[in-house]
Parts: structure tokens; sequence; C-alpha cells
């Protein structure tokens, strides 16, 4: 007998050997035993059997009892835990001492980040930080990616999240806490890369996630529990709204200066590389004064 093969594994993770577990199960609730004994109940080979009780003996998980012939007993399970606990409390606190005596400054500090390469991946991470908001969440992305989360967002909706999302094209939702924002700028206007998806994602202003795909189909993601990322495609998804309010204010006239999609943005007009306003203020006052 050598136990139950699944409470086997668990005592090799707390850092026994199979030997070693297997010796321990052998020897719970039996009366103190020789080693030859516990190799015939446990099936541990004769040779190994008693280097094993040492090692059990030494971790505390086995006392030796009498020496003629030698017989060892198990330790009561909530002992051993109790042994085990204080022992790994102990070698915690000996690591943190000593990783507190390397300075920071012997080399780089990094933050890590989750790559993902596929939509499938992308979106399940994104589910799962929507599942996991408790305040606020940020998205911008276009309406089919939308239509992926929806039901991600629609729970978090009922707990009362609020739910600030900018859509590219028709939104698939209409949440009670928050709002939609259509990326109106760009409807119906044609560019190189109209094909591109994306996907910003903010949950509570400390896990992010920012995808691009290009071509619309080959996707590249990485996201991170990191209050600065955070803030940064925060800070980007809100700026774009901002955008689009202003142009559903001023469509007429933001359109009249830019062009259509505010290609001109981009591509600054003659008029936008010419003198600056104050410049041409001053010119204006030379030449009347001429």
């Amino acid at each position: 007998m050598s136990g139950p093969p699944e409470t086997v594994q668990q005592l090799v993770q707390l850092g026994f050997s199979h030997y070693e577990a297997r010796a321990y199960l052998g020897l719970l609730g039996q009366d103190p035993m020789t080693g030859y004994a516990l190799a015939n109940l446990t099936r541990i080979p004769q040779p190994k059997v008693y280097e094993t009780l040492r090692r059990l003996a030494h971790k505390r998980a086995a006392v030796q009892v009498g020496d003629d012939p030698a017989r060892f007993a198990a330790v009561p399970p909530a002992h051993l835990l109790e042994n085990l606990s204080s022992d790994f409390e102990r070698r915690m606190a000996e690591a943190k001492l000593g990783l507190s005596r390397i300075s920071p400054a012997a080399g780089p500090e990094f933050k890590i980040a989750r790559a993902m390469r596929t939509w499938p991946a992308i979106a399940s991470y994104a589910a799962d930080m929507i599942s996991g908001a408790g305040r606020h969440v940020y998205l911008s992305s276009h309406a089919d990616q939308i239509s992926d989360l929806a039901a991600s967002v629609r729970a978090a909706d009922a707990r009362g999240v609020r739910l600030d999302i900018l859509s590219f094209g028709k939104p698939p939702l209409a949440p009670e806490h928050g709002r939609v924002l259509v990326h109106a700028s760009t409807e119906g206007v044609l560019y190189r890369h109209h094909q591109a998806r994306h996907i910003a994602l903010v949950a509570d202003s400390c896990e992010a996630l920012w995808a691009l795909a290009p071509d619309g189909t080959t996707w590249d993601a990485m996201a991170a529990s990191d209050p600065l990322l955070a803030a940064l495609v925060k800070g980007y998804i809100r700026h774009d709204g901002y955008v689009q309010e202003i142009y559903a204010e001023f469509r007429d006239v933001l359109r009249e200066r830019y062009g259509p999609g505010l290609a001109k943005l981009v591509v600054p007009t003659p008029a936008a590389t010419g003198p600056s306003p104050r410049k041409r203020r001053l010119a204006n006052r030379r030449a009347s004064s001429a």
C-alpha cells in the first residue's frame, strides 16, 4: 500500500520524492514499522527503503522508534503540514532577505507583458478582462470584434460596471451603464489601411490590452497588469472619443476644413505649413504702420 496516486503527487509537489511520499503514506495509521516491513507493504526496493526513511526523519515527517530493530512511525498529518508551512515561511524569509540585499542598480528592471498572435486567444483574454472588471471598462474596436465580446460586456453592464465603448462601425450593443460612441469621422472613407483591425481595452485602470491586425487577419497583441500601460491605452481611447464628440458637434466645419475622414490633419495643408497666426498678425501690423 502506498496511498492514492493523487495524494502521492500532492506530497511530491510539497517537496517529497516519490519514494518518500509512498513511504510516509505507508507508515500513516500503522504501528511503528521496520524498513523491511515497509518495503513489503509499499513495494519500495529494499536497498532504497532505509535511505528513504532517514530522509523522512530529516524532514520531520517520520520518527525512529527503537534501534534493534529500528522502527519508524509517521508524524501525524497536522504536525507534518505545520512543519512544512514553518519551513516554507523560513525559506521565504531567507530568500526575501537575500534578494533585498541585491541593489536594483545592479541591472535593469523589466516589466512582463503577455503576447498573443491569434484573434481567438485575444478575444478570450479580453473577455476574461471584462468579466473580472469591477468598476470601469474602456473599449475601442471594430463592431465585429466587439460582437465577439458582447456576452462579457452585457454581463459587466448587468453588474453595474461603467462601459465607455468606441465602436468603428454600427455598435452591436447599448449598455445601460456608460455610453457608446461611433467613430463617425472615418465612416464611409476608404484608406489604404482600411482593412486594419485593432482592439484597445482597459479594465479598472490597472489591466490593459492592445492588439493590432494591419491586414485584418494577422494579429499581434500585448497585455499586462500594469497601471502605466493602462493609463497609456486609456488615454488613447479617451482622446479618440473626445475627437468623435467634437466631430459630432462640428461635422460640416471639420469636413470643410480637413476633408473627408479629416485626412488633412495627417497631411498638412499649405496653409498649415505657412506662418503661424501670431507671425501673420505681426506682419499685418507692420504693413499697416508702414
